[in-house]
């Protein structure tokens, strides 16, 4: 079967046209162009075969191209593509809200804006949650990643490249520690932070949310202890704050719940969701407690493009698809299944080299450091093993502070059997780079 092999076009001819006609501040680090994708695989331009460790950067739980999710685009596709829910409103906007205020934690009644990226969903949940309030305050998280649109990149805790030359940012803004014990950061000293802003930056009855992920995506896969989450909760509660869950990269079941912050057993006010809702398509989602949702006034919320009728239909494929195959389970399976292989490397071949293997269902990571030291993060490593399994077709990408944490976010839908491949590849790359 010919999976896209084009004679007239290559990967190197693709990158010579890409360099002239993009600006060098898009990333580009794969130099994969490619021409074919379907479940857990793709094909590049010149026929090479990937299997795919991160799913478009966690978005396709369901895998490239599902059969059901292709169905209901075409069908949404031949009624109408757009019409701007603002002007002329249509049902599968409304299903696919009603789904999300029943899958959405804790039992207090919900209501759900759709909009176009994860960005966006954190804007509109801060700017909301400063009308309610009426306070100005925000706290954030170190080593958070929350998106690269202005106040989204003040929000994030990250340095370079997202913050370097862009300011002024928004005011107001202020990070805490997030609680880290592979790298000495203590419950205790994570919420000692939230109240050391209290003290000395901004009073708490100034604040109007906490903004925390679950898990950590662009940090690293750092997940909070519940007993973080449940006390953040109660300094919301205390203060009159409202909590925001930022599920953008670790929710619509990634974890193996729907949302990360049922494992601790918390209710947020607000939880963003994006990336895996719509598998590829553009669309995020605020869903909030009802009741505060309705504290913004008609007009006060909206979007031209947001909850495009084509997205909401891949989007609620999306939800039939993981019940139908129960994706929640997979995504333990998964995540069981590539943390032991990588903890195996990491008592053998690579000690000393991986300093840590974290998982939360189908989240995993591992962080490569120097002579087994956390204090010594070892992005280069990282990245030659990121090259390495590139060369020997799989493809996945770093996180973290020193982008020294490989990142695993494959399709839920992956078989065993291309798993185990995968994993292969990955022990073979990671052989090939620490001796190289």
């Amino acid at each position: 079967m010919d999976h896209g092999k084009n004679e007239f076009v290559s990967n190197e001819s693709l990158k010579a046209r890409r360099d002239a006609a993009l600006p060098v501040g898009l990333p580009s680090k794969s130099g994969v162009y490619v021409a074919r994708a379907e479940g857990a695989e793709l094909w590049d331009v010149e026929g090479k075969r990937y299997i795919d460790f991160i799913g478009g950067i966690g978005v396709l739980n369901v895998g490239h191209r599902h059969p059901k999710v292709v169905a209901a685009i075409k069908k949404q596709a031949d009624a109408f593509l757009h019409t701007s829910f603002g002007i002329a409103q249509y049902e599968v906007y409304v299903e696919l809200a009603e789904k999300l205020n029943r899958i959405a934690p804790g039992e207090t009644p919900k209501k759900t804006a759709l909009f176009n990226s994860g960005a966006e969903a954190v804007e509109n949940a801060v700017k909301f949650a400063r009308r309610i309030t009426g306070r100005p305050g925000v706290i954030a998280f170190e080593g958070a990643f929350h998106g690269r649109t202005l106040l989204a990149t003040t929000l994030t805790g990250k340095a370079k490249p997202y913050k370097v030359g862009f300011g002024p940012l928004v005011p107001a803004v202020f990070h805490a520690p997030y609680p880290d014990a592979y790298h000495g950061v203590s419950l205790d000293t994570a919420l000692k932070g939230v109240e050391q802003i209290f003290k000395t930056m901004i009073p708490a009855e100034e604040v109007a949310t906490i903004i925390v992920e679950a898990v950590q995506g662009e940090g690293g896969f750092n997940a909070a202890p519940p007993e973080f989450l449940k006390a953040l909760r109660k300094i919301c509660d205390d203060n009159g704050i409202l909590l925001i869950g930022d599920e953008i990269q670790s929710g619509m079941g990634r974890t193996g719940k729907w949302f990360a912050f049922e494992h601790a057993g918390v209710e947020p006010d607000m939880i963003c969701v994006a990336k895996s809702i719509a598998a590829g398509l553009p669309l995020s989602a605020l869903v909030g407690k009802a009741e505060l949702m309705d504290k913004i006034a008609p007009g006060g919320m909206g979007s031209t493009y947001g909850g495009n009728p084509v997205a909401c239909a891949a989007a609620l494929a999306v939800l039939e698809v993981f019940e139908e195959e129960n994706l929640l389970q997979r995504a333990n399976e998964i995540g069981e299944r590539v943390a032991a292989s990588w903890r195996k490397l990491q008592n053998g071949p690579a000690k000393g080299y991986f300093g840590d293997v974290r998982q939360v269902g189908g989240m995993i990571a591992v962080e490569c450091v120097k002579d087994g030291d956390p204090k010594q993060p070892n992005g280069e490593l990282a990245g030659k093993i990121q090259a390495a399994a590139r060369d020997r077709g799989l493809i996945f990408t770093t996180a973290g502070a020193y982008a020294q944490c490989l990142r695993c976010l494959t399709p839920l839908v992956i078989s065993n059997e291309l798993l185990d491949e995968g994993l292969a590849i990955f022990a073979e790359a990671t052989e090939a780079a620490i001796k190289g």
